[in-house]
C-alpha cells in the first residue's frame, strides 16, 4: 500500500520536504560520453541512466559559497514574491509540489515563508517530472490521497527553454482527463526566461545559488530516474548519497536564504510585484534560440542550454562543445568559466548575448 512507504527526507528536516522518490541501489552508472551517445542516437532516454556524481572540491565548494554570498538578498527576495504570487493565485489551501531536484530548495523555502509570514502551513512534496515522459503519476495519486485536488501548486527553480513547464500542461492534460480532475497547470518558478511560467520572481537570468551544486544542496538525492527498475505502482527513482553528509549544504543553504528573507522581510513583503510578461519573454526566448543555431549551424535546439541554470547543468552532467558568456570576469559566471577550463571547454565571448551564459551540448561525431 502507499500508505506503507517509508518517508523520505534526505538531509532536510522532516517537517520541510517529502521526497516521493524510490531510492535504488543498483542503477546503471554510466559514463558520460557514453550517456551521450545513446541519448543522441535514440537508443536510450536521459532519464533511464545516471552517471555518479563526483564530490565537488574544496575550490568549487568556495565559489558555491561565494555566490550564496553574492546572491543570497536576490534569492530571497524572489522567494517571498512568489509565495506573495502563490497566495494572490491560490488562496490558503496550498500543498506545493516541487520538481526534484531545482525545485527542491525553492519548495523548502516557500513552506518555511508560507509558514512564516502568511500563516499558511503547506505541506511540501518533491516530485518527479521528466521531459517526454510526464509526471510521476503514482506520486500524484499519493498526494491526492492526502490533500485537495485544487490546492497542488507545482514548484521549480526555473524555465530554460520551458519544457519541464509544457510537460506539466501536456502530461497533466492526461491525468486530469483519466481521473475526471481539473488540477491547474501552473508551474511557479524563481526565474522565468523562457515565459512559460505562471508566475515567477524574476525574468533576469541570475545565478541562483542552488543551481551551482547538485545532491549537495539538494538533500544529498540525485536526479530522478525512470528506468526498467521502475514498476507501474513505484515512484520513479533516485539515488542517495549519505556517505557526503559531512559536505552536504542543503539545509545550510536554505537557512542562509530564510536569513536573508527575514533581514529585508518588510520590504520584501510591501514592495509592489513586477508585472510577468509572458508574451514577450517566449518572443524573447524564441529568438535567442533561432539566432544561436543560425550563428553555429545547430539542427537540433536541444542542444542549446541558455541561462546560467540550465548551462551549470551542462557543464556537471552533459558533454559541453562550447560555453557561450557575455561577460567572462562576471562573478554570476565564474563557477562555469571554472568548470570549462578543467574540462578544456572552448569558451566564447559575445557582448550581445540575452543572457549571461548559454551552453551548446557536444553533437555526436564532433570533434
Amino acid at each position: 500500500m502507499l500508505d506503507d512507504r517509508a518517508p523520505l527526507h534526505g538531509s532536510y528536516l522532516a517537517e520541510d520536504v517529502r521526497f516521493l522518490l524510490k531510492p535504488l541501489t543498483l542503477a546503471p552508472i554510466t559514463d558520460t560520453a557514453e550517456k551521450e551517445r545513446l541519448i543522441q542516437t535514440g537508443q536510450r532516454h536521459y532519464s533511464e541512466m545516471i552517471g555518479r556524481e563526483q564530490l565537488p572540491s574544496p575550490e568549487y565548494f568556495s565559489l558555491f559559497e561565494q555566490a550564496v554570498e553574492r546572491n543570497a538578498a536576490c534569492m530571497a527576495r524572489d522567494v517571498m514574491r512568489l509565495a506573495r504570487h502563490i497566495v494572490a493565485a491560490r488562496g490558503k489551501d496550498i500543498t506545493l509540489v516541487s520538481f526534484a531536484r531545482a525545485g527542491t530548495p525553492v519548495g523548502v523555502l516557500l513552506r518555511r515563508t508560507l509558514a512564516m509570514y502568511f500563516d499558511i502551513d503547506a505541506p511540501h512534496y518533491c516530485v518527479s517530472i521528466v521531459r517526454d515522459r510526464g509526471l510521476d503519476a503514482v506520486a500524484l495519486d499519493f498526494i491526492l490521497s492526502r490533500h485537495a485536488s485544487d490546492s497542488l501548486v507545482f514548484v521549480d527553480g526555473w524555465t530554460g527553454k520551458g519544457a519541464i513547464a509544457r510537460e506539466l500542461v501536456r502530461s497533466l492534460a492526461s491525468f486530469n482527463a483519466s481521473r475526471r480532475l481539473t488540477i491547474p497547470a501552473q508551474l511557479f518558478v524563481l526565474c522565468d526566461l523562457a515565459g512559460q511560467a505562471f508566475a515567477a520572481g524574476s525574468s533576469d537570468d541570475y545565478l541562483i545559488p542552488s543551481a551551482v551544486l547538485n545532491s549537495t544542496v539538494s538533500g544529498l538525492v540525485s536526479r530522478s530516474i525512470l528506468n526498467e527498475q521502475i514498476g507501474p505502482k513505484d515512484f520513479h527513482g533516485c539515488l542517495l548519497y549519505p556517505e557526503w553528509q559531512a559536505q552536504d549544504r542543503s539545509r545550510w543553504f536554505v537557512e542562509g536564504i530564510a536569513q536573508a528573507l527575514q533581514d529585508d522581510s518588510d520590504r520584501y513583503l510591501s514592495e509592489p510585484l513586477p508585472p510577468h510578461d509572458a508574451v514577450r519573454l517566449r518572443a524573447k526566448s524564441q529568438a535567442l534560440l533561432d539566432g544561436l543555431a543560425r550563428r553555429y549551424d545547430i539542427q537540433d535546439v536541444n542542444l542549446i542550454k541558455p541561462g546560467i541554470g540550465e548551462s551549470t547543468r551542462v557543464m556537471l552532467r552533459r558533454m559541453p562543445h562550447m560555453l557561450l558568456l557575455r561577460n567572462r570576469t562576471d562573478p554570476a559566471t565564474a563557477h562555469l568559466a571554472w568548470l570549462a577550463e578543467r574540462a578544456y571547454v572552448p569558451i566564447e565571448l559575445d557582448p550581445a548575448l540575452q543572457v549571461r551564459a548559454a551552453a551548446v551540448i557536444k553533437t555526436l561525431g564532433e570533434d
